[in-house]
């Protein structure tokens, strides 16, 4: 197969950084990349597969002869662009929220719904990290014994905020042990030795908009639109990787034995299960890996239908760059991405 065209648009953010790693570890075929930025590090240079690049200011004329444009810029970088890079005859695979609750965008987990991809219009959009890990461990027990609830608390990696979170971090936590004050910057409070149940802005449920999209991604992705949902989301000061604390409840009763089985055999999950050995997920070992991993299944001892378990994920991986690439892969493998494949018909 000829290769493709590639344009990266936030090469030099965290996700952008992690997205190049994992390009160069997997099989999409490729011709050539543009490495292209819409903030004040273009001219920085990066390697690609042992090749120096320039990342470039992005500008519209920059979509000509690209087959497939990656955006990980933000929400308000992704609408502006995104229909420009389309009518150029590009798909756009998008990392932001712009396009996730827009009927005419897929929201793809290649786990979970890769058929979706199939009606895409130009525009294909990647989901949320929380969601991400937590569909990709529910879905192949909801395809068995169908989901009536979810209740899930979210203790989500700083990572995600991006550099200055991680570097406030790091300042705030070397303050404190020196005892002095410290002005947080990226958050409302400080992060170092402390923990936000706020992520994104409060709507007027009293729910923040993180823990909304949490709800309407799940929907969108699993097609199941009855669903019971209810998250909390929390900051907590961990430099990678997103943990979950999730309950759900089932049409029938299900044992963790049974989960545990449906789930060693289901694509990018991986089991760690073994209390007595204090053997469990947890953020720092997740941190490098492709796979979401699950573990203290155990009963819901408050409803029949009950299982409760922790979901953990690298959420700039899996949680984002990873589950971008394996969407262009998908397309490109059932043939519904192909050179020059957009529809050019999305519209502002």
């Amino acid at each position: 197969m000829k290769g493709f065209n590639i344009a990266i648009i936030g090469a030099t953010g965290i996700v952008g950084q992690e997205f190049i790693k994992i390009l160069e570890q997997r099989n999409l075929p490729i011709a050539s990349v543009q490495l292209l930025t819409s903030d004040h590090s273009s001219g920085v240079k990066l390697f690609f597969n042992h090749q120096k690049l320039e990342v470039a200011e992005v500008k519209p004329e920059a979509f000509r002869n690209v087959d497939i444009v990656f955006f990980f810029a933000g929400a308000d970088i992704s609408r502006r662009l995104a229909p420009v890079a389309v009518k150029a005859e590009a798909v756009v695979i998008d990392n932001s929220a712009a396009f996730r609750m827009d009927p005419m965008v897929p929201l793809v987990v290649p786990e979970v719904n890769p058929e979706d991809i199939e009606w895409h219009r130009g525009i294909i959009a990647s989901p949320n990290a929380s969601t991400i890990q937590m569909v990709v461990a529910l879905y192949p027990l909801h395809k068995i014994n169908p989901i009536k609830r979810i209740v899930v608390s979210t203790y989500q990696a700083v990572s995600s905020s991006g550099g200055a979170a991680l570097q406030e971090l790091t300042n705030q936590a070397r303050l404190v042990l020196e005892g002095r004050r410290n002005c947080p910057h990226v958050y409302s409070h400080q992060i170092a030795f402390n923990v936000l149940p706020e992520i994104d802005v409060f709507l007027d449920n009293g729910y923040t908009k993180e823990e909304q999209k949490m709800v309407e991604e799940t929907r969108r992705i699993l097609h199941a639109k009855d669903i019971a949902i209810s998250a909390t989301c929390v900051r907590v000061p961990v430099y990678f990787g997103h943990s979950e604390s999730v309950n759900v409840e089932f049409s029938s009763p299900i044992t963790p034995g049974e989960a545990r089985k449906i789930l060693a055999e289901a694509p990018g999950v991986r089991i760690l299960d073994d209390p007595t050995v204090s053997f469990y997920p947890q953020p720092w070992a997740a941190s490098g890996s492709n796979h979401v991993f699950v573990g203290r299944i155990r009963k819901d001892i408050s409803h029949p239908n009950g299982l409760v378990m922790w979901i953990v994920a690298d959420s700039l991986r899996k949680g984002a760059a990873l589950n971008a690439v394996q969407i262009a892969e998908e397309g490109v493998e059932r043939g519904w991405i192909s050179l020059n494949s957009s529809l050019a018909s999305f519209s502002e």
